[in-house]
């Protein structure tokens, strides 16, 4: 029975050696640059990473990053100034850019199509629109060089906060031992990626590892009525009023990116009677042929960013002339 026991334990700490071999060899893990709270209060990357970002689990996408000096993803460094023209990209995982290699990325995509500009991708996988007003404000010497900025506004998640807070407990999370242990076995860090390590974690947190709530059963197909909807978008119309009251918005070169499919007529109402720009793709993704979005994931795909980085591009035209 001794030997059984011993001979089980070694055939499956070989079996694992193995496995973590064949997920390093064909690199079926993704790499998750550091992140840190600069002395502005600004959540990003540490600077100077380079490394593939991999979703789906059979490196269905399979893409390279460099994070620049300024800590973001991007194929150039961030350099503005009065003698050149230039535009911010500022957003959240869309904008990051993970999904796609850096130097095909939507800001290389645009001076692709646009003489004369240069894109500066303030990309970060988290940020609400709370973030991107903060991130603005904190590097103003910055950009009061940049001609362009463009915000990029998921309606639905963006707007639930009134006022910026850093996310300290994410990063001190990150940081933490369990992390960097699931980081450096790269079996572990790709068991968590396509959810193999879920129900250990449960089992960890709660002692159930497969049970579900009684809400993982329930479906969308009941709509919240019309004063759900009312004080949800009030609540939200509110918040943005207050970001841009607490950091100041510069109409004349600001526009929000926006999908107005996924948006409130009430908000786009008052994004018009305020005089604030937007830029709608939804007419350019609900025209194309094909897919925009990645079929294992919400994010755009090649195709998609294609469109938006035309979208962005023919706007920049527009706007210098």
């Amino acid at each position: 029975m001794k030997k059984f026991i011993l001979k089980s334990v070694l055939y499956i700490l070989l079996i694992l050696l193995l496995l973590e071999v064949i997920v390093r060899v064909f690199h079926l893990y993704t790499e998750d640059p550091p992140r840190f709270i600069d002395v502005y209060g600004v959540e990003k990357r540490v600077p100077d990473h380079d490394g593939y970002a991999v979703t789906g689990n059979r490196n269905q996408n399979y893409s390279k990053f460099h994070i620049n000096k300024a800590g973001f993803n991007s194929f150039r460094e961030f350099t503005p100034s009065a003698d050149k023209y230039e535009m911010a990209l500022v957003g959240d995982s869309f904008i990051e850019g993970f999904h796609q290699d850096f130097s095909n990325s939507i800001g290389k995509q645009i001076e692709n199509q646009t003489e004369g500009v240069e894109v500066y991708e303030y990309g970060y996988a988290g940020y609400d629109f709370a973030n991107q007003m903060h991130l603005v404000h904190a590097y103003e010497k910055d950009f009061q060089f940049i001609d362009q900025i463009v915000l990029y506004l998921n309606y639905e998640n963006d707007l639930g906060r009134a006022v910026y807070e850093p996310n300290k407990d994410r990063i001190k999370m990150l940081s933490s031992t369990l992390f960097k242990i699931r980081d450096n076995i790269k079996l572990l860090a790709y068991g968590s990626k396509i959810g193999i390590v879920e129900p250990l974690k449960k089992l960890a947190q709660r002692g159930v590892a497969f049970n579900e709530p009684e809400k993982g059963y329930q479906t969308n197909e009941l709509k919240d009525s019309e004063e759900e909807e009312l004080k949800r978008d009030q609540k939200r119309i509110e918040n943005f009023k207050s970001l841009i009251n607490l950091y100041g918005l510069d109409k004349s070169k600001t526009s929000l990116l926006l999908d107005s499919r996924k948006t409130s007529e009430r908000f786009l109402d008052f994004c018009r009677n305020n005089g604030i720009r937007y830029i709608d793709f939804a007419p350019n993704f609900e025209a194309s042929k094909k897919p925009t979005t990645l079929i294992y994931d919400h994010h755009w795909n090649a195709h998609g960013r294609s469109l938006i980085a035309k979208e962005l591009a023919d706007y920049l035209k527009k706007t210098k002339k």
